[in-house]
């Protein structure tokens, strides 16, 4: 008999989040893998995702009520850059590997094209994130070049790669 798959559910980042979010981004595995600062208080994370924001979607998955991931897009808000937007995530370490980032970014294209009509997505990676690249890569997101010594992690300066994904490449 098959393992049965858990009930992941997405919805809208609110208050009801906001302990959640801070711990999954306070978990060092996950704060390191993206560009937060670890021990962030809750009400950083309130403030940075407030729903108040219409340019901004942040999205939440959630187990049984829990926060095991997030992925937020950004619409950019400089006129000559409103056709674009970015996006940020992170995945609790234990549900890395089995498809919550996938079902979150999936979530969040789908607002980015069909609601925010974005012609243009970006987004930075550290450059040894092989599963986050694969992840990327397969949602259509191209390696635009490297930014060497981008950030620290580690205590370490280490590279990203800028990647985008442009709908009318899609589209060809």
């Amino acid at each position: 008999m098959p393992a049965e798959t858990p009930t992941i559910v997405i919805e809208r980042f609110s208050e009801a989040h906001v302990p959640g979010i801070t711990a999954l981004y306070n978990d060092p595995a996950v704060a390191r893998q993206v560009l937060q600062m670890p021990f962030q208080s809750a009400e950083v994370w309130r403030n940075r995702l407030a729903p108040s924001n219409e340019r901004l979607v942040a999205l939440v998955a959630l187990h049984q009520g829990a926060v095991i991931g997030s992925c937020s897009i950004e619409q950019f808000s400089r006129i000559r850059r409103a056709h674009c937007g970015s996006v940020g995530m992170g995945v609790a370490l234990e549900w890395q590997g089995q498809g919550v980032g996938s079902r979150l970014l999936a979530a969040v294209l789908d607002v980015a094209d069909n609601w925010m009509n974005l012609q243009r997505v970006e987004l930075t990676v550290f450059a040894d994130n092989e599963a986050a690249l694969g992840l990327y890569r397969k949602f259509g997101f191209e390696s635009e070049g490297r930014l060497r010594d981008y950030a620290v992690r580690d205590g370490q300066y280490v590279d990203v790669l800028s990647m985008a994904r442009l709908r009318r490449a899609l589209a060809t």
